[in-house]
């Protein structure tokens, strides 16, 4: 029964997100190679700590408000290495800024042991990313028989997986 699930994760927190993927990951690891991360919740790269937010609500008459923001903790080495390391894993980089998108997206691909980055613009994010893999670049449009570019992008992140479940198994001779 390893074929056709799909477990989409629904969170309103960052903590929840962070909490669930761990808990996620460590069930999947027994699935070893067979199983997916699609990683595409689009997780802000800065939050509230908890121990910066108040208690009680905050008066107006209090004057001027600041927030100090932090980075969000980079969980993908953890899955990668340590919660279910033979899993195939697939992230996403968007950002508003073509000129840099690639480079980050490669950038994250190495920095994380990533086997596919799905690159994508926020101004054409539903109609064509470009997927770094280690292979290189390719990159992938809705068409005219899609609605958005995810079908065309799934079917080509699968056809990347059964490669990779392939690949790990013991060649028979």
């Amino acid at each position: 029964m390893r074929e056709g699930k799909l477990l989409k994760v629904q969170f309103t927190t960052l903590f929840e997100y962070l909490q669930i993927l761990q808990i996620v990951a460590l069930a999947m690891n027994g699935l070893g190679h067979h199983a997916m991360f699609y990683l595409a919740a689009a997780v802000s790269d800065f939050y509230v700590p908890w121990d910066s937010m108040v208690e009680h609500k905050i008066q107006s008459d209090s004057g001027s408000l600041a927030m100090k923001l932090a980075p969000v903790p980079k969980m993908l080495a953890l899955l990668r290495n340590h919660w279910s390391p033979l899993a195939f894993c697939v992230s996403f980089k968007l950002e508003t800024d073509k000129d840099i998108l690639l480079k980050k997206a490669r950038s994250a691909r190495e920095k994380y042991g990533m086997h596919a980055v799905v690159a994508n613009e926020l101004l054409t994010r539903k109609e064509r990313v470009i997927v770094v893999t280690d292979d290189g670049e390719i990159a992938l449009e809705k068409g005219k028989r899609y609605p958005d570019v995810e079908v065309p992008l799934v079917d080509f992140l699968l056809n990347m997986q059964t490669t990779y479940i392939q690949d790990s198994q013991p060649h028979s001779k």
